[in-house]
C-alpha cells in the first residue's frame, strides 16, 4: 500500500504563499491519480485539486487561479503551490489518491494557518 507524508505547512500572512509537498512511498506513484484535500476546523474534509498520472489538473472553484498542483514522478513527490492565501484557506492539508473517501487511510496532514 502506498503511503503519503505531507509537509511544508506553516503560518503565513494573508496574501502570502506556501508550497506543500507530498512524498509517496513505493514504485507505483507515477501511475496514480493524486489529490490535495483540506479540512478546516469544524468542517468536513474537501477536495482542493487533483492531478492525473498524465498531469491533467483540476481545481476546486475556491482555489482556481491561486493554487497550482504539480508532480515529480522521478522524486515520488506531489506539490501544491499556494499563492494569494486567504484566512479561509486555514486548514490541515492532506494528500491522497484522487478518489479517496472518508474511510480511506489518511496521513497526519500539514497545518496551514493564514493570519495577520
Amino acid at each position: 500500500q502506498v503511503q503519503f507524508v505531507e509537509s511544508g505547512g506553516g503560518l503565513v500572512q494573508p496574501g502570502g504563499s506556501l508550497r506543500l509537498s507530498c512524498a509517496a512511498s513505493g514504485s507505483v506513484f507515477k501511475f496514480i491519480d493524486m489529490g490535495w484535500y483540506r479540512q478546516a476546523p469544524g468542517k468536513q474534509r474537501e477536495l482542493v485539486a487533483t492531478i492525473t498520472s498524465r498531469d491533467r489538473t483540476n481545481y476546486a472553484t475556491f482555489v482556481k487561479g491561486r493554487f497550482t498542483i504539480a508532480r515529480d514522478n522521478a522524486k515520488n513527490t506531489m506539490y501544491l503551490q499556494m499563492n494569494s492565501l486567504e484566512p479561509e484557506d486555514t486548514a490541515v492539508y492532506y494528500c491522497n489518491i484522487a478518489s479517496a473517501s472518508p474511510t480511506s487511510t489518511w496521513g497526519q496532514g500539514t497545518q496551514v494557518a493564514v493570519s495577520s
